[in-house]
C-alpha cells in the first residue's frame, strides 16, 4: 500500500505561484492547494514506502527555489 503525506510548505514572499507550478510537475504530486494561515502551500503526495517520501522531500521538493520551510505529515490511515 502506498505512503500518502502532506507536505506545509512556506514559501517565499511573492513565489506561491511558480513554487506550486514546480510541484505539479512531480509525479508523486497529487494535489497542490494555496491556503491561508501560516503555511503557503498544502501538496498531497503518494509513494510506495516511508522512504520515498523522504526521498521525494529532500531531493526534489526542498530543491524547489522559493521554499523557505516544509513539514511532512504522513497520513495515518483514512481514504
Amino acid at each position: 500500500m502506498p505512503t500518502k503525506a502532506y507536505i506545509l510548505i512556506e514559501t517565499a514572499v511573492g513565489r506561491i505561484r511558480e513554487v506550486a507550478e514546480e510541484l505539479e510537475g512531480l509525479p508523486e504530486v497529487q494535489t497542490v492547494d494555496p491556503v491561508t494561515g501560516p503555511y503557503d502551500i498544502i501538496a498531497t503526495v503518494s509513494a510506495p514506502d516511508l522512504n520515498a517520501v523522504g526521498d521525494l522531500v529532500t531531493s526534489n521538493v526542498h530543491t524547489i527555489r522559493g521554499i523557505v520551510r516544509t513539514v511532512t505529515c504522513l497520513s495515518v490511515g483514512g481514504s
